[in-house]
């Protein structure tokens, strides 16, 4: 249960900063940037933070289910985990958000990826971190 508390905390408030980045990144709003600009940045947001939670609380509960699952495999390491739920991450914002907006290459391909491997990967370490049980050691 923890894990899906982690994830459903993590993925959306972390997600929506890149997804929020990712499109001004895209639309040009980086190209002269002083303090105020930031100020503008971080004040939308804050005021967009509700419908990161509203839209990405869905996929975030997937993504660690997707997690869950690994974790009951003995095989997969924690960072093969990591891994496998980040390209999982990178694959589904790419698809759904890649396509967007007049520009299209390999800017945008990376910075639609990391929408969703970054908070997928971050969400995996944390849950391993803090919500995997400790396996005890077996002799041989």
């Amino acid at each position: 249960m923890k894990r899906y508390l982690i994830f459903g905390a993590i993925v959306p408030l972390v997600g929506g900063f890149l997804m929020l980045f990712a499109t001004t990144v895209a639309s040009g709003y980086w190209t002269e940037t002083n303090w105020s600009e930031i100020g503008k940045f971080l004040g939308a947001f804050v005021k967009t933070l509700q419908y990161s939670y509203l839209f990405g609380i869905v996929p975030a509960l997937m993504v660690g289910a997707i997690d869950d699952i690994l974790c009951h495999v003995k095989r997969i390491s924690p960072v093969a985990r990591m891994l496998i739920v980040g390209a999982i991450g990178f694959t589904a914002s790419e698809l759904l958000y890649g396509s967007r907006g007049p520009d299209t290459g390999a800017v945008q391909f990376l910075l639609y990826g990391i929408v969703g491997m970054a908070p997928a990967m971050l969400s995996s370490w944390l849950a391993h971190r803090y919500a995997d049980t400790p396996r005890p050691v077996h002799s041989t």
